[in-house]
């Protein structure tokens, strides 16, 4: 494995791992492309207990956001509390929530990283405005993320409570998760990867730091091992998903330049995985009916999403 990583090396694994065209010029979906019609029926036969877990956290003022600058967590203010009352005796609430669209569990877009003027399938980074992003928006995949899930529970196999913060997740580590967890990773599949860094944080009483500092997370490594194997998306219990610090000193996120930019690869951050980790273990079984849409903001690099695993 390569371990003096620059930006010319981030640059070359781009190419060597890169989607553009591959499924037509026009092309906005990138890697959800290998969920195909037979995935998706292949995926609703998997619940066999109708048992539904929730992979994503609530959205409240005392969420993970401590920053970087411009990332808050939620404000959420009540419009009217029922003091009107309409014909009939009708009252009502209605309320109101400001917030980014990255602030908690979500989905970046493949418009969300770019580098050199261009981002997936060889679009102009230009594109993207005050107005939002002319393409690769996450509206242009609001009837994707319905497909099988696989959850790879590093923590439980290796027997610690969570990886060390810094710690990269290797294809190795990937390798051997799946196999003692008894599940193959195939293609179209959307991968959650478990690193315990969300339950380390919580352990200690809030969310408060756990956006920001170092943390788990994927390699820049594993860019290959998902290519290879036709994943559709990527997700962890991290803020950022890769690991910081970065591998490389030159790139702030380097698995992010190739995965989103290059692969067309849509990536999950922040999703809660201790409770579906705890119903596979209880189970036994690794691989569920995964279904998680972005709301479809138009022209957005983000969205949030209540993720939904079915067993």
């Amino acid at each position: 494995m390569e371990t003096h990583l620059t930006a010319d090396t981030v640059r070359e694994w781009g190419r060597r791992f890169s989607n553009w065209g591959r499924w037509g010029p026009d092309d906005q979906r990138g890697t959800l492309n290998f969920i195909t019609r037979e995935r998706v029926l292949a995926a609703c036969a998997l619940p066999r207990s109708g048992r539904v877990i929730s992979c994503g956290l609530p959205f409240h003022a005392e969420g993970p956001q401590s920053g970087p600058p411009g990332r808050a967590n939620p404000a959420h203010r009540m419009l009217t509390t029922g003091g009107q009352t309409l014909d009939g005796g009708v009252e009502f609430a209605d309320d109101a929530v400001d917030m980014p669209l990255q602030c908690a569990t979500q989905w970046d877009s493949l418009a969300h990283v770019f580098y050199d003027g261009r981002m997936y399938n060889d679009r102009p980074s230009s594109g993207i405005t005050e107005q939002g992003a002319e393409a690769n928006s996450i509206d242009r995949v609001a009837d994707s993320f319905v497909a099988r899930g696989v959850l790879l529970d590093l923590p439980r196999v290796l027997g610690v409570a969570g990886l060390d913060p810094g710690t990269p997740v290797t294809p190795d580590m990937l390798d051997t998760s799946a196999e003692r967890c008894g599940v193959t990773v195939e293609p179209g599949d959307v991968l959650l990867v478990r690193t315990g860094h969300m339950a380390r944080t919580r352990a200690a009483g809030s969310l408060h730091g756990y956006a920001n500092g170092p943390a788990p997370g994927l390699s820049v490594h594993c860019a290959r091992w998902l290519y290879e194997r036709e994943v559709a998306a990527v997700a962890t219990d991290t803020a950022a998903l890769e690991v910081i610090p970065s591998e490389v000193p030159e790139c702030l996120i380097p698995f992010h330049m190739i995965a989103i930019r290059d692969m067309g690869m849509s990536l999950g951050e922040m999703f809660d995985l201790d409770p579906l980790a705890s119903a596979c273990a209880e189970d036994h079984g690794y691989a569920f009916l995964f279904s998680a849409p972005p709301l479809p903001f138009l022209r957005a690099v983000g969205s949030p999403v209540n993720p939904i695993a079915i067993k």
